[in-house]
């Protein structure tokens, strides 16, 4: 594991960006975009486009590592090149820590939870993923309703996946969301939170990881996970909210810091100029910053 990506990620003043949109967000992030779905007839051109929209992100003057600590890929983005160098490589060039979503989405709900399918590739991207320079990687759940066995579930497949991601040499981002419009979501964040714990508590000497999770709804319930010894980070994503408001609730949480998809990207567009570009960018990126590192 890169050492000085590793401080950067645990010290560093910023917030970690997501371009991790996959097979089935991207028609949407495309459209966000301005990107109608005419556009494209197939996979290939789809992805074609995509890549087109975050080497555009990724160039900007805007996007920088005096704000930006990392930025999370999507398994193609990691493959594909941006002027002529691996998309992590260029990243790390610019000072930003390349982490990649290695989950294959969601199974359908069950116990008022979805848990990841099954990654059969998990191994052989791993092995990927290092021969590309990724210093981490993330993968996603998603809690719907308090119920104790499924969020007890979740915790326990992040767990196991953290761990093969750590044998590989890389730093894990376990991400059991709480979605944000769920009925009882601070009940459920109690519950992922006594749950974390106990899988932290058990980490050996020498094992360390990341956690991404929802805003909580009660400011600073998450405290005691950022200031767990076994945790590098804890980054929170946006979740459905707008920028204003995903900011806004940030800024009540000591110690945690953004790691925004929607939130980042949504003022963007592929008819805007790259001036009027970078300035729609640059405005996200501060804001998202200034919440990430002043707190109330």
């Amino acid at each position: 594991m890169n050492q000085q990506q590793l401080e950067k990620v645990r010290d560093g003043k910023g917030f970690i960006a997501a371009l991790d949109q996959s097979g089935g967000s991207t028609p949407k992030a495309l459209l966000a975009y301005g990107v109608q779905e005419d556009a494209y007839s197939n996979k290939a051109e789809m992805f074609d486009l995509v890549h087109e929209m975050r080497t555009r992100i990724i160039t900007s003057p805007s996007f920088n590592s005096d704000q930006i600590l990392g930025a999370i890929l999507f398994e193609q983005t990691m493959d594909r090149e941006i002027e002529g160098k691996y998309t992590a490589d260029y990243l790390a060039e610019k000072g930003i820590v390349p982490f990649l979503k290695v989950d294959k989405g969601l199974a359908d709900e069950k116990d008022g939870v979805q848990l990841m399918k099954p990654m059969p590739e998990l191994d052989d991207l791993l092995k990927r993923a290092n021969e590309r320079n990724i210093f981490g990687t993330k993968m996603r759940s998603n809690i719907l309703e308090p119920n104790a066995q499924g969020i007890k579930e979740v915790v326990e497949q992040q767990f196991e996946v953290a761990h093969k991601i750590l044998n590989a040499g890389l730093m894990p981002i376990i991400e059991p969301e709480v979605n944000v419009y769920s009925d009882n979501k601070e009940q459920s964040e109690e519950i992922l939170r006594k749950e974390i714990e106990k899988h932290l508590d058990q980490l050996q000497d020498g094992q360390e990881v990341m956690l991404k999770l929802s805003i909580p709804t009660k400011a600073n319930a998450y405290k005691p996970l950022i200031d767990h010894d076994k945790v590098v980070r804890v980054v929170a994503l946006s979740g459905g909210y707008s920028r204003d408001e995903a900011n806004e609730k940030l800024r009540e949480n000591d110690g945690l810091i953004a790691s925004f998809s929607r939130a980042l990207a949504a003022d963007l567009n592929v008819n805007q100029s790259d001036e009027e570009f970078d300035k729609k960018l640059k405005d996200a990126v501060d804001t998202i910053y200034d919440a990430s590192v002043n707190k109330k």
